[in-house]
């Protein structure tokens, strides 16, 4: 996406990226090309500390329009230092497990114009937690370099027992045996969250990164800035 830096605040129209995968066959060799790719053994960045980045996306499926949102948050206050949107054309169809490749180009078109490193990026979905282990935060991980996780609203297909009633009670999400994640409590009594490892980050760190990104919410306030900052840019784009 070289070449596509705008300023803060302006949109950033994309285009699909020239042989990106058309059907799900291809999607399928390129997940299975990158898994490889993902690092499970870094522990990441220490949460309070450097920049926080929540992705997150916006539909229009009458119009095929995508829109992208990146806002980076101060890790310690949770002010926003910048924030950047793209416009795209959806990118593939809906298939339920390559959701990612429908929204990838114009993800990173958003993380690429903006003028600040986006430190740990927080995306509103599944990184492991995925039936081919690997999400939308483990693909964004690769094709970036950048640390990832994903914090999703559902536990998708996986199963957990409920966490305890505290904030901060965990319990593992489960493929059979197989941890790929964990349900996180955020607020007391309230539904929990869903955490899983993208890129370069450790689960338990994953964790602590959603606590720290949820004082008052349920959802990580990367999340909920990402969320309505791409709702306004697809609003904008097709009323206009």
């Amino acid at each position: 996406m070289a070449g596509m830096r705008t300023l803060v605040g302006t949109m950033t129209t994309v285009r699909i990226p020239a042989g990106w995968p058309a059907t799900e066959e291809q999607a399928l060799v390129v997940q299975d090309e990158l898994r490889g790719k993902v690092v499970l053994d870094e522990t990441g960045p220490p949460p309070g500390t450097g920049h926080v980045t929540g992705v997150d996306v916006a539909y229009d499926d009458e119009r095929d329009v995508v829109a992208a949102a990146a806002v980076v948050l101060d890790a310690a206050t949770l002010d926003v230092v910048a924030e950047a949107t793209a416009i795209g054309q959806i990118s593939f169809p809906y298939v339920p497990g390559l959701l990612a490749f429908r929204e990838i180009p114009t993800v990173l078109a958003a993380l690429d114009a903006l003028p600040c490193d986006p430190g740990l990026v927080v995306c509103d979905g599944y990184g492991l937690a995925h039936p081919r282990r690997f999400g939308l935060a483990a693909h964004l991980g690769v094709l970036t370099g950048l640390p990832t996780i994903g914090v999703a609203k559902n536990p998708f297909a996986f199963t957990y027992d409920d966490p305890a009633t505290p904030r901060g009670s965990t319990s593992p999400l489960l493929a059979g045996t197989e941890e790929v994640g964990r349900a996180l409590r955020t607020r007391d009594a309230v539904k929990p969250v869903f955490v899983s490892v993208g890129h370069r980050v450790t689960l338990d760190n994953a964790c602590a990164h959603t606590l720290a990104l949820t004082p008052d919410y349920r959802l990580p306030e990367s999340t909920r800035r990402a969320d309505s900052l791409c709702r306004r840019a697809l609003r904008d784009t097709t009323e206009s």
